[in-house]
C-alpha cells in the first residue's frame, strides 16, 4: 500500500504533521480494532428508494454472497458517505447520469457498512461535523473561533488531507470483493481515497463546493471541479500550505465538468422554467421550497420566513414546500412554534408513494397552503427535494451543494465558511441570489421574489442560457470521463500494433 501522507503531489509533509496522521490512524484502530485481514463479502441488491427511477442497486458488503453479479462492462460505482446531505445529493446526480447515459449505478456508502472500521470510523467523523454545524447555528462565538475557521482554512491544508489519507487506510478492506476494474466515482474524498488504497483502478473524484481545500485531494484518482475559480485553486493547491508556493497538481489529474445535477432535472430545464413564468404571470400561488440541510441546523431561519409567508398563503399568493429531510423533530418544533401553521399543512410523512406522486403532480397541476415533507428513510430525505424542484418556483437553501441547482435560489445564511463561495458563484451565474446573512435581508428576497416577476424572470432566463452553455452537464461529463478511465486502460496496446480507432 503506497503511502500518501508523507508527499502530496510532490509537496513533501513535515514530520511533525506525518507524525500526526500517524496518531490519527493509531487512535481509531485502538478504539475501532483491524479488519485489514477480513475478507468482506459484497452483494448487490436493488435499492428500495432509486432502482426504480435510477436503476440504482446498493453494494452490501459483510451480509454474505448475493444472486446478482457485478456487470464489469456497464457497472460504475459511485461511492460516497452521508455527512450531511450534499454528498448523497452529488451521488444521486451521478446515479441518474449513468442510468441516462446506459450504464448501471451502484451505490456503496461507506458509511452504512456495520461491524466494519471504516463505518465506524466514518461514523465517528459525521457525529462530530453534525454536532459543529449545530453548535454553529447557535453560538455565535463557536462559530466565529472555531467553526468558520476549521471548515474554511482548516481543512484547507495538506497537513488534514495527510491525516486522512491515513484514515482512508482503516476504510480500504470493504472494497475486498469488489471487481477492481469497475470505475468508481468518489463523492467525498474518503471513498475515493479508500477505493484507491483497495485497488480499484479507475478512480474520479468529483469534488463539492467552490472553495478549493486539501481535504477533497485524492492523488492517483481524476479530479472532477464544477467550476472555473475551483479549477484554478486546485490546480496550484492554493493556500495548501499557507504562503508557500506549492508544486501545482498535474494537469491531466484535474477537469473540469460543470455542475453535478440530476438528468431528471437538467432535461426538463426550459419546461420547468416556462412553467414558473407562467404561474407567476396567471397569479398562482408562488411556489417556496425549503429545504432544510442534513445536520438539521438552522430552524430558526425556517420558522421566520414561514411565519413571513403565512399570510400570503392564507390569501393564495404563496404555497410552501418545506422538506425536513428525515429530522422529523424539526417539524414539530416549526409547528409547535408558528400559531396557525398546523391549520394550512398538509402532511406527506414517511409516504413515499405519497410524496412521490405529489410531486409529479405539481409540475402541471396547482398548489395551495403548506406541505410539509419527513421521510425517515435517507434515500427519500435527500431525494424528496430533488422532486420537488420541478414544480417550485424558488429554492430557499444555504449556499451548500444545493447552491448548483438548475432553479432560483434565495441563499439563506452558510454553515461554514466554505460554503459561502457556492454563493458567490451562484450569484456570478445568474440563478441565485447573493448569501442573506440575517433574517432582514432574507425576508427582503422572499419579498422581491413574492411581489415582483423581474427577479424570477431574470434567474429563469439565466438558467437557459446556462444550460445551453453546458453548465448543468457536470454529471454525465464525470460519468463519461471515468468510463473512459478504463476504456483507455483496456485498449492500451503495443506502438506496433494499431489501435481500432487509428486502423485505416
Amino acid at each position: 500500500m503506497e503511502d500518501k501522507s508523507k508527499v502530496i503531489f510532490s509537496n513533501p509533509i513535515s514530520p511533525k504533521d506525518y507524525r500526526k496522521a500517524m496518531q490519527s490512524k493509531i487512535k481509531y484502530l485502538k478504539k475501532y480494532g483491524d479488519d485489514s485481514q477480513k475478507a468482506y463479502s459484497a452483494k448487490l441488491t436493488e435499492n428500495a428508494t432509486l432502482h426504480k427511477p435510477l436503476g440504482v442497486l446498493d453494494i452490501r458488503v459483510n451480509e454474505g454472497e448475493g444472486e446478482l453479479p457485478f456487470d464489469t462492462e456497464k457497472g460504475i460505482i459511485v461511492g460516497n458517505i452521508r455527512m450531511g446531505f450534499g454528498h448523497y445529493r452529488i451521488s444521486i446526480a451521478m446515479a441518474s447520469a449513468a442510468n441516462a447515459l446506459g450504464y448501471t449505478p451502484y451505490w456503496m456508502d461507506l458509511n452504512s457498512y456495520k461491524d466494519t472500521t471504516c463505518t465506524k470510523v466514518i461514523g465517528r467523523q459525521n457525529d462530530l461535523y453534525s454536532l459543529g454545524s449545530r453548535l454553529s447555528q447557535k453560538s455565535w462565538l463557536f462559530n466565529k473561533l472555531i467553526w468558520e475557521p476549521m471548515n474554511y482554512e482548516g481543512f484547507r491544508q495538506l497537513s488534514y488531507n495527510a491525516a486522512d489519507q491515513k484514515n482512508a487506510e482503516l476504510m480500504a478492506p470493504v472494497f475486498h470483493s469488489i471487481p477492481k476494474e469497475i470505475p468508481l466515482i468518489g463523492t467525498h474524498a474518503w471513498p475515493a481515497q479508500a477505493a484507491l488504497h483497495a485497488g480499484m483502478k479507475h478512480v474520479v473524484n468529483a469534488i463539492p463546493d467552490n472553495w478549493p481545500m486539501a481535504l477533497h485531494l485524492a492523488e492517483g484518482a481524476t479530479h472532477a471541479i464544477q467550476t472555473h475559480q475551483s479549477y484554478m485553486g486546485y490546480r496550484i493547491l492554493n493556500g495548501f500550505r499557507k504562503n508557500m508556493v506549492n508544486h501545482p497538481m498535474p494537469a491531466k489529474d484535474l477537469v473540469y465538468t460543470g455542475h453535478y445535477i440530476d438528468h431528471e432535472l437538467v432535461a426538463n430545464i426550459e419546461h420547468d422554467c416556462d412553467l414558473r413564468l407562467k404561474r407567476k404571470q396567471d397569479g398562482e400561488p408562488m411556489r417556496f421550497l425549503l429545504s432544510i440541510g442534513g445536520a438539521g441546523a438552522q430552524r430558526a431561519l425556517f420558522g421566520a420566513v414561514i411565519r413571513y409567508l403565512l399570510p400570503a398563503v392564507r390569501e393564495k399568493k404563496a404555497a410552501i414546500y418545506v422538506n425536513v429531510g428525515d429530522y422529523k423533530a424539526v417539524w414539530e418544533e416549526l409547528a409547535a412554534g408558528i400559531d396557525g401553521l398546523s391549520a394550512v399543512t398538509t402532511t406527506h410523512f414517511n409516504n413515499w408513494e405519497d410524496t412521490a406522486a405529489f410531486a409529479q403532480d405539481a409540475i402541471e397541476g396547482k398548489v395551495e397552503g403548506v406541505h410539509a415533507f419527513w421521510h425517515e428513510n435517507i434515500f427519500e430525505a435527500v431525494y424528496c427535494t430533488n422532486l420537488l424542484m420541478r414544480s417550485a418556483d424558488v429554492l430557499l437553501t444555504k449556499p451548500s451543494e444545493l447552491a448548483f441547482y438548475p432553479i432560483p435560489k434565495l441563499f439563506l445564511k452558510r454553515i461554514g465558511g466554505h460554503e459561502k463561495w457556492g454563493a458567490i458563484h451562484s450569484a456570478e451565474m445568474g440563478d441565485g441570489t447573493l448569501e442573506c446573512e440575517d433574517i432582514p435581508h432574507t425576508l427582503q428576497m422572499v419579498s422581491l421574489f413574492l411581489n415582483e416577476e423581474a427577479t424570477l424572470r431574470y434567474m429563469c432566463d439565466r438558467i437557459k442560457a446556462n444550460k445551453a452553455a453546458g453548465l448543468y452537464d457536470g454529471a454525465y461529463e464525470v460519468v463519461k470521463l471515468a468510463m473512459a478511465k478504463k476504456k483507455a486502460a483496456s485498449s492500451q496496446a503495443p506502438l506496433s500494433e494499431p489501435t481500432e480507432d487509428t486502423q485505416p
